[in-house]
């Protein structure tokens, strides 16, 4: 949503972090796939650009602005939903993510909050059609 106006070093940095996501409960199902694609093409990486397993630890080097951090967040807790469900292990790495953004946990709640009702509201404009 928010994911091209990141830097192109962030915007790699996030596609990994999306990756990290998505494997995180051991599972990669069909709407976390097509979740990451529309990520790559909202960014505009290439198909050659692979994500890869990233570590957190310095991640807030890149992530360098509260703005920053709040577009991957927003965008990370969404991808978490893609299919269907919030699993603990994707809501456990995305909470240990908020301590290196310095993003608090009423802040993180309300960020999901947030993605809750935008995911509301999509599949109620879904149902109009």
């Amino acid at each position: 949503m928010f994911l091209a106006s990141l830097t192109q070093a962030q915007q790699q940095a996030f596609f990994c972090l999306a990756h990290n996501v998505v494997v995180s409960d051991g599972e990669l199902s069909v709407g976390e796939e097509i979740m990451m694609e529309a990520m790559r093409r909202e960014m505009n990486l290439t198909a050659s650009f692979k994500p890869h397993y990233l570590d957190t630890n310095g991640i807030g080097a890149i992530f360098d602005t509260n703005r920053a951090c709040t577009i991957a967040m927003i965008s990370l807790i969404r991808l978490g939903y893609a299919d269907g469900a919030f699993e603990v292990e994707e809501r456990c790495f995305l909470q240990e993510l908020c301590s290196v953004f310095k993003i608090s946990e009423e802040d993180f709640a309300r960020i999901d909050n947030w993605v809750r009702r935008l995911l509301a509201l999509e599949k109620e404009a879904k149902d109009f059609l």
